[in-house]
């Protein structure tokens, strides 16, 4: 049961979750749950990963937090291994995803201005989802999470996802344009994969206009997809990117990666973090990297997502629930014809973590880390939920 002391953001909660060892949770009654979900796609390595584990207690018996008025060795670590995993020039360290997102927000809009911009114009894209700071939920493509808390930033034109033409009209009537935003894959839009040439004409395009290309890479990043970072197959570099979740394995981590037009942007006294890149957050990054790169876990994350949706299409591909299955390494979206958000508390009943997005999208985000035996589970159990969904609403 909720507790009354806290604000009620996220509803009624069925289930209290006390533990977490590899692709499994348990919780205060003792239940198993394979978690195909990795706490929204943060527990790449899975759970208390004895590595990742021991960095963080080592760190925190040795120095937590010191403020970015000192030089911090493993945030400088830190750094020069991304740029090398990204082709980045340079970062900023924060807390989050969306605090990730706020910085390229600002970034754009300094370039904006150093254009001879007054109102700097981000496009970004129908059925995003970018934060829910004001600033990132004004960014997000989703008009139910922004409803209440208008007036909302100025500052962004919006184009339906994965598509070009729209762009260049939005260039065409709108000359305050200075970047465009944009997940490669969105994942709480219902796991949506744009053509392949997308990011490679976004980039063209930015490249024209002289625009900087923000990619948002919070849910896409650190090795999910089957690469490093999913602008990685399109062999392409943007001039901004973020990232989040799966960095440090759960510890609260984000990163605003700069590089060509946004390179040198930001300048002391333009933005700044208590907490961010903090020697703990750090640590906890540099060790689930190691494990990443150690365990060839990028790989793997390709393979498992083949393996899993060819499973999956094998076996309900061709169910009259199922309208469409969607799959980029280990973001796989099973979109059904019927919405189905109590598909959430079937699975924890069934013993499964999934979630519901978009409305009838089955999000799945496993471990990379998980076995091809779990894998079977997953696939398994994901089958028996939709076609007792499907009994139950044609019953109806």
């Amino acid at each position: 049961m909720a507790s009354p002391a806290l604000m009620n953001t996220y509803g009624a909660r069925s289930t209290t979750l006390v533990r977490g060892e590899g692709c499994y949770l348990w919780d205060d009654q003792q239940r198993r749950y394979l978690d195909a979900l990795s706490g929204i796609a943060v527990c790449g390595l899975g759970h208390s990963h004895p590595e990742v584990t021991a960095a963080i207690a080592e760190q925190a018996g040795t120095l937590l937090h010191c403020s970015n008025y000192f030089n911090i060795p493993q945030q400088q670590q830190l750094a020069e291994k991304l740029c090398q995993l990204s082709g980045m020039s340079n970062m900023f360290f924060a807390n989050s995803g969306a605090e990730a997102n706020e910085a390229a927000i600002k970034i754009a809009r300094l370039h904006g201005h150093r254009l001879g911009i007054a109102k700097p114009t981000i496009v970004v894209a129908n059925q995003s989802f970018h934060g829910r700071t004001l600033a990132t939920l004004s960014a997000t493509g989703n008009r139910k999470v922004q409803a209440g808390f208008e007036p909302l930033v100025a500052g962004f034109a919006r184009a339906p996802y994965d598509d070009i033409a729209a762009i260049e009209q939005i260039a065409t009537n709108n000359k305050d344009v200075c970047a465009v935003m944009v997940e490669p894959i969105q994942g709480e839009g219902g796991i949506r994969l744009p053509a392949k040439d997308y990011l490679q004409r976004l980039r063209a395009l930015c490249d024209r206009h002289d625009w900087l290309l923000i990619c948002d890479e919070i849910q896409t990043g650190n090795g999910r997809t089957g690469r490093y970072f999913a602008y990685q197959h399109s062999d392409i570099l943007p001039d901004v990117v973020t990232t989040a979740k799966g960095l440090g394995n759960g510890m609260p981590i984000g990163v605003c990666m700069v590089a060509l037009r946004a390179d040198g942007l930001m300048q002391p006294g333009n933005h700044g973090s208590t907490f961010g890149g903090n020697p703990l957050a750090c640590a906890a990054a540099l060790a689930t990297i190691a494990v990443i790169e150690r365990e060839q876990l990028v790989a793997r994350a390709a393979e498992l997502g083949l393996y899993l949706a060819g499973q999956l299409c094998e076996r309900i591909g061709c169910h009259p629930a199922v309208k469409e299955i969607r799959c980029l390494g280990l973001m796989l979206g099973i979109e059904l014809h019927n919405d189905c958000p109590e598909l959430f508390q079937a699975g924890l009943d069934a013993g499964i973590v999934l979630n519901v997005t978009a409305g009838n999208t089955i999000r799945l985000l496993p471990p990379m880390t998980m076995s091809n035996v779990q894998a079977d589970e997953v696939v398994a159990t994901v089958v028996a939920l939709i076609e007792q969904h499907h009994a139950t609403t044609r019953a109806d």
